[in-house]
């Protein structure tokens, strides 16, 4: 026997089919091995398929029709086996039997710091197809980009992917999925947004009261924002939570602004309470949607003093900020528009190479 010679050969070999589906396979036996057809059998992942399915198509030659085929049991396909009567493996095909993916839906995306993207989507109606589907994350920018596919997959679950950097602000971007399978290929509608309309602002510090004063029942909360959002492009505003320990109402700040502290009052003496903080980042210039809420920070404890109730309340010095921002904002557009040669390439590379160059002119923060 000639050692490159087969023992048999399976057709089709490796079919692809939709659910429902007849076949007819046949397994046909080298002569060197001087098998006939009555000495083989059949087998479907383990299980020994039926002699009532086979028949002799040639002394060498033994077919199996297998009908209404259900979806594949396993994604790498299900695997049909010739065996010679003692239980020998002759050959095997892989039949892979499913669906064509659907349009993937509900595309859903946020940025964690105004240089990122991470987006989500559902995989269709039905969802599951009984083959091995490739979903692919694609993106431009809208008027004059090219093609672009993400390349970080299951970030942030099955159907998720994350683009690190390299994207552009003030610039609407069209997203898709595309997904495809032995069967087809379908592809989403396609989702146009502004980063700045989709920051998360989830990656807020964990929240710790200052230490609390023991004349009133009222105690000061002070966090930090998350680093991506400390550049003035890119503010934030907040909203605390807070409940007595023993009781599961929470109550909500609402007026807290972009400030990182506040002090809350009219609260009961000598009690335990849980607060949380959570912020909701917002462009300066060019974004048109509200941000997205980041999760509610861990809760953190604080107790009252044993004292009367006194005034408080999260009263932002918006006057003071908004008057820095105003000069920022007009010192950063006029560096721009004798350095940049207009807004085409604006992003936070831009403002990183005007931080440099301000640090390096001392004076120029006093001449606006």
């Amino acid at each position: 026997i000639s050692p490159a010679a087969d023992p048999a050969v399976i057709s089709p070999q490796d079919p692809t089919l939709l659910i429902g589906s007849s076949l007819v396979a046949t397994c046909t036996v080298s002569p060197d091995f001087h098998l006939k057809a009555e000495d083989l059998y059949w087998t479907l992942n383990g299980r020994r398929l039926p002699a009532a399915s086979y028949a002799a198509l040639g002394p060498t030659t033994l077919s199996v029709a297998l009908a209404r085929l259900n979806g594949s049991k396993q994604q790498s396909g299900d695997n049909l086996v010739c065996h010679s009567r003692d239980g020998g493996i002759l050959a095997g095909s892989c039949l892979y039997v499913g669906l064509p993916p659907e349009k993937p839906v509900n595309i859903t995306c946020w940025s964690k710091n105004m240089k990122d993207l991470t987006c989500k989507w559902a995989p269709g109606t039905e969802g599951e197809t009984f083959l091995h589907t490739n979903y692919t994350l694609k993106y431009k920018l809208r008027w004059y980009g090219r093609d672009n596919t993400c390349q970080e997959y299951h970030t942030a679950g099955p159907y998720s992917c994350h683009i690190p950097k390299d994207l552009a602000l003030f610039t609407p971007y069209e997203i898709w999925v595309e997904a495809s399978n032995r069967l087809g290929v379908a592809v989403s509608d396609v989702v146009m947004l502004d980063i700045l309309d989709v920051g998360n602002g989830r990656y807020v510090s964990r929240i710790a009261p200052n230490r609390i004063r023991l004349f009133s029942p009222s105690f000061g909360v002070r966090w930090s924002s998350p680093p991506a959002l400390k550049d003035f492009l890119f503010q934030a505003k907040y909203q605390i939570q807070y409940r007595v320990e023993d009781s599961s109402e929470w109550k909500v700040v609402d007026d807290v602004g972009n400030q990182t502290s506040c002090r809350l009052a009219g609260l009961r003496p000598g009690t335990v309470y849980f607060v949380q903080v959570r912020c909701n980042p917002f462009g300066i210039y060019g974004s048109k949607k509200a941000g997205i809420w980041s999760d509610w920070s861990n809760p953190t404890a604080a107790s009252t003093p044993r004292s009367e109730r006194a005034a408080g309340g999260c009263d932002p010095k918006a006057g003071e900020q908004n008057t820095t921002l105003r000069r920022e904002l007009k010192q950063f557009f006029g560096w721009v528009k004798k350095h940049a040669y207009g807004c085409s390439n604006l992003g936070i590379k831009l403002y990183d190479q005007w931080r440099v160059w301000l640090q390096k002119s001392h004076k120029t923060r006093n001449q606006v």
